[in-house]
């Protein structure tokens, strides 16, 4: 489902808006909810005894006729107070039927003094028109199989698993609902462990449907700076360790020992005298002396992969020592020093500017693990995964992610932002999650080292991470560039950048920078934090964020003039209500707003197929297909019966797919002209990359995450039969064309494994070989017809590029129609092929996120003579399918929403 229609307005339909509340105040009207999305200016008398959350449910039931919530002390559940003494901030989790809602928060704000207890002001969202029963029907074992496949095929991306052992477990969660109409009823699973492929560490969280078992919503729960290659954000779990208990040190508190800074400078250090190790270590157990006891920590995790630091504590790292008080350059070329000095800057800036004390505001331990690397190789990235931050080291060129105050600021806002409003990571949440530690990360650092608001690097982020580049060439991001607008907003799904979090952070962050550099640093911080943890909810998005950070100004008095100040930068950066207005596009509709998440597209024959659903992608997914030169009426080729049916594949005679339900999936087919609807395979796991030409429908099925045999079928005979039945070959990525089978193989296991692509021959049973170039690094995707095989080579190594490359049928003339490496390169991780062009769908992983580094699509024509974008949209381009010559139809992102949309020829270069 798309962006936009999933979480940035995820909301359900038929409420109407509330109206005026009787009595005076300011009111945002909710989304298609009947609950005010804001209410502020009031001050209204409240139960004056009893606890705050008490209170604040009495009010929202004492003013039904405003809030329209019937019976809050049964709805809605406390989650959070925060009493500041004269201040009471209470947030309550909405409950339906006694289930959690997804997103379904709402805040009230109080004063309470000498006795008497008023409201002055409520926000959030709480969803109306909830009325979905809440008995699963899918059990739980289920749900959790189907999470860790659908993350498993996520990350893979058509990449064939190194091996065959399962590399994600999952953890169910509970029973959640989707406020999505009358809202879906699902079970969340949390799915955490090692990518398949790159060995990164991997936290999912996916929302599977309860009734058909579908994965209706996932993303990644790590929290890092920058965007990871392709956008996939896979991260750590949460850690007990890491939570914080408190802990004493062997010896003297409040040691003061030193250390040489990246650049240069040398800094005090709180460390403390280690008896068991005769060692001083980066502890500082003076911060938090008077609060919680807890500590400010630097742990020595050089030699631990990134893999390592997850799904637990490491249980053989130790906090940075040396043998004196005064840390050495090993302290310093690891990011210790950094990390530990930093820390104890970002503490001492939200104790001191806003009296919050630690991460949670309860003096909760901050643990900072520097050094970790990825296959022994530096990993240049940093993040924040619940509980603790993690840096990787450096290389040739990057210092330590710690080196970068701006980088230990944001990484630990992150763990304000989770203690406070917990915007959601993915869509618009996720990018005002990223925004707001972006905002915060970047003020310490000015404020630490006297930058001027007015200085043109002042809005620089990670600019001095880089051994050798200059400070603005070396920047990731830039708060102050004066060009990030929403006009600048990239659609795209929740498999790339889990929908946008870095790569639309900036529109929010910037005009929040404007509002510094214009109002000043110390009214503008504590409006952005009031907003933060007094005002935003989960699934608040940019529109919400406006709001929110204005109405905190009105609450700190902010003048007229200011508030037109603040106005001025939001609109400047286009954050106006209703602004998610449709993008431009050069390509033509052919199916608006499926509505669906991770469903394939099929072609062939001048016929497409897709999944999609209703428009406000409350219903399970159907089966939709049409001509290709947009004539004639659509057809419904599935029944609209509880199931999700998904991944079509049509050769314009026949459309086959997959069908979700509680117990099974099952692979369907049924006549463009109409007819039954046949079942021709079951299976409790599912299917991949299914196929059909003719009478023939070829798929790949997993018997367990990672192991992979491709199978085929006959509609005349729906026996299944293995491609080949050769022991200790793993085949995957098929396709058909002129009754031949194309797919990927690898033989082997470990150092010892190759790679390779094969055909069948269906009528003869001629398996043959094609021809090797070099030794491959890994088996990508394929697609045969019929003259040639195309298939994408991984470069290997460090390296995500991959060749295109072809032969003929017999396997001779193995050519690169795009070479592995050098700039003419792409990031190919599927392809599809008619006998007039091969179109290859891209990535392109870089530093700094922007149109051109996401998901597109690339023509070759078949001799490899010309190359050319198939379409120049901004926004995700995925799913591509050709049903005959150059035409291309896939989905795209562009609008913020999912849309079918085709071009029957190229579009050329674009830029």
């Amino acid at each position: 489902m798309g962006v936009a229609a999933l979480l940035a307005s995820a909301v359900p339909a038929g409420a109407a808006p509330a109206g005026p509340p009787p009595g005076p105040g300011q009111v945002v009207p909710g989304q298609r909810t009947a609950t005010p999305a804001l209410v502020a200016g009031i001050r209204e008398p409240a139960k004056a005894t009893g606890s705050p959350a008490d209170a604040a449910r009495g009010h929202l039931a004492a003013k039904e006729g405003r809030y329209h919530i019937a019976e809050p002390a049964r709805d809605l559940r406390p989650v959070q107070t925060v009493d500041s003494g004269a201040h009471e901030v209470v947030r309550l989790q909405q409950k339906h039927r006694g289930v959690d809602v997804l997103g379904g928060q709402y805040v009230v704000r109080m004063e309470h003094r000498g006795g008497e207890r008023v409201v002055t002001g409520t926000s959030g969202k709480y969803f109306t028109g909830l009325t979905a029963d809440v008995e699963p029907e899918v059990d739980e074992a289920l749900a959790v199989e189907r999470a860790v496949d659908a993350t498993t095929d996520r990350l893979l991306n058509k990449r064939l698993p190194r091996t065959d052992e399962p590399t994600l477990t999952g953890t169910a969660r509970g029973l959640v609902v989707i406020p999505r109409g009358a809202g879906l009823l699902t079970r969340h699973v949390t799915v955490r462990g090692r990518h398949p492929v790159t060995g990164e560490p991997v936290l999912y969280e996916v929302y599977v449907d309860a009734r058909a078992g579908y994965p209706v919503l996932q993303y990644s729960g790590i929290k890092t700076f920058r965007a990871p290659a392709g956008g996939t954000a896979a991260g750590p779990p949460r850690t007990d360790r890491a939570a914080g208990t408190a802990r004493t040190a062997a010896g003297a508190k409040g040691i003061q020992g030193s250390g040489v800074k990246y650049d240069g400078k040398t800094v005090e250090l709180p460390v403390a005298y280690e008896e068991s190790r005769k060692a001083y270590v980066l502890r500082d157990d003076t911060r938090m002396a008077d609060s919680s006891k807890n500590t400010l920590s630097t742990w020595d995790a050089r030699g631990k992969d990134v893999s390592e630091v997850t799904p637990s504590w490491p249980y053989d790292i130790q906090e940075f020592g040396s043998p004196t008080p005064a840390f050495g350059p090993e302290a310093t070329e690891a990011g210790a020093v950094d990390a530990h000095w930093a820390a104890g800057k970002v503490y001492d800036y939200y104790r001191q500017q806003h009296g919050r004390d630690s991460l949670d505001g309860r003096g909760m331990a901050v643990n900072s693990l520097v050094g970790v690397t990825q296959f022994g190789q530096p990993y240049i990235n940093a993040f924040w995964d619940g509980s603790k931050m993690v840096y990787g080291g450096g290389d040739a060129e990057y210092r330590a992610l710690s080196a970068g105050l701006d980088v230990v600021g944001h990484e630990m806002t992150h763990g304000v932002v989770e203690n406070s409003a917990n915007l959601v990571y993915a869509g618009q949440s996720g990018a005002l999650n990223e925004g707001i530690a972006d905002y915060f990360g970047n003020a310490i650092e000015t404020d630490t080292y006297g930058i001027p608001m007015d200085s043109p690097d002042s809005g620089l982020l990670g600019e001095t991470l880089c051994r050798t580049k200059p400070a603005r060439e070396c920047a990731i991001r830039d708060l102050n560039d004066g060009r990030t607008t929403t006009k600048s907003f990239l659609g795209v799904s929740f498999s790339e950048d889990n929908g946008g979090v870095h790569l639309n952070s900036t529109i929010f962050a910037g005009a929040l920078w404007d509002l510094r550099e214009d109002l000043g640093k110390t009214l503008a911080d504590k409006i952005v934090y009031k907003a933060l943890t007094e005002y935003l909810t989960p699934l608040d998005g940019f529109t919400e964020g406006r709001a929110a950070v204005l109405a905190a100004a009105r609450d700190l008095h902010a003048t007229d003039a200011q508030l037109r100040t603040a106005e001025r930068a939001f609109n400047a950066h286009g954050i106006v209500p209703g602004w998610e207005l449709a993008l431009g596009v050069d390509s033509d509709p052919l199916l608006g707003r499926v509505n669906t998440d991770g469903s394939a597209t099929g072609a062939g024959g001048g016929w497409w197929a897709a999944a999609k659903s209703n428009d406000d992608g409350t219903e399970p997914y159907s089966i939709w297909a049409g001509r290709a030169d947009g004539t004639g009426a659509l057809k419904l080729m599935s029944p609209n019966d509880g199931r999700y049916h998904v991944h079509p594949a049509t050769d314009g005679k026949t459309v086959v797919w997959q069908a979700y339900n509680r117990r099974t999936t099952d692979i369907l087919a049924r006549p463009l002209a109409g007819g039954p609807v046949r079942k021709l395979w079951s299976s409790r796991r599912g299917a991949l990359n299914i196929r059909v030409e003719g009478d023939v429908v070829v798929f790949e099925a997993p018997s367990r995450p990672g192991a992979r045999k491709v199978r085929y079928l006959r509609l005349s005979d729906p026996t299944v039969v293995n491609v080949t039945d050769e022991s200790g070959v793993r085949t995957g990525n098929p396709s058909i064309s002129h009754g031949r089978i194309a797919y990927s193989t690898i033989r082997g296991l470990g150092d010892s494994r190759t790679y390779g692509v094969e055909t069948l021959d269906l009528k003869t049973g001629q398996r043959t070989q094609m021809g090797r170039l070099g030794t491959p690094a890994g088996a990508g995707a394929t697609a045969i017809t019929g003259q040639h095989v195309f298939w994408l080579v991984p470069a290997g190594g460090e390296s995500d590029r991959a060749a295109l490359r072809r032969a003929n049928l017999d396997g001779t003339g193995v050519t690169d129609l795009s070479p592995a490496e050098g700039p003419d390169a792409l990031n190919g991780y599927d392809i599809v092929a008619t006998d007039e062009a091969v179109t290859v769908a891209t990535w392109s992983p870089t530093v700094v996120y922007a149109n051109e580094s996401l998901f597109k699509l690339w023509q070759f024509s078949a001799d490899g003579k010309q190359r050319s974008r198939v379409s120049c949209n901004r926004g995700q381009q995925g799913w591509p399918a050709m049903p005959g010559g150059r035409q291309v139809v896939w989905v795209d992102g562009t609008t913020g929403y999912t849309d079918l949309v085709t071009r029957t020829r190229p579009a050329g270069r674009c830029g």
